[in-house]
């Protein structure tokens, strides 16, 4: 009487899906730090972009014109000494008190007038480096 054959996976085969797997999560882990770089611009991008900008109009309509650079986004939450009578703000919304920090825990930057924006301001975060005035910083312009 024969025996039946036994069928398994040999060494090869089991090395081989081995390598794939580890193939596939390195490719994974690679992508996962790509995508969240992403959305922490996007974020950067928002802010400078969209959040701050009705606040910032809303502001100009009742004093006049937009915080100076000594002011800055600050006056969105407090009204400046000088202008206490026509402030009518809050202007934003932000947990706390303080206007948070950029993705990468650094203040944005707010100039009136603006070196980007001449007739309005600059509003921008220095991005990834953390330094002003390189390829990386995310502006509102």
């Amino acid at each position: 009487m024969k025996s039946a054959s036994v069928r398994a996976f040999t060494l090869i085969e089991i090395l081989v899906v081995v390598a794939i797997i580890g193939l596939l999560a390195g490719l994974l882990f690679t992508n996962t730090d790509k995508i969240f770089s992403q959305s922490q611009e996007v974020v950067a991008r928002v802010f400078v972009r969209d959040s701050f900008k009705t606040a910032l109009v809303r502001y100009k309509i009742d004093l006049g014109s937009y915080p100076t650079t000594a002011e800055g986004l600050g006056a969105l939450l407090a009204a400046p000494a000088n202008a206490a009578d026509r402030w009518h703000g809050p202007y934003a919304e932000v947990t706390g008190s303080q206007i948070p920090p950029d993705p990468w825990g650094e203040p944005y930057q707010y100039r009136n007038p603006g070196t980007h924006n001449k007739d309005t301001y600059d509003l921008f975060s220095k991005g990834p480096d953390k330094t002003e005035g390189t390829a990386d910083d995310i502006g509102n312009w």
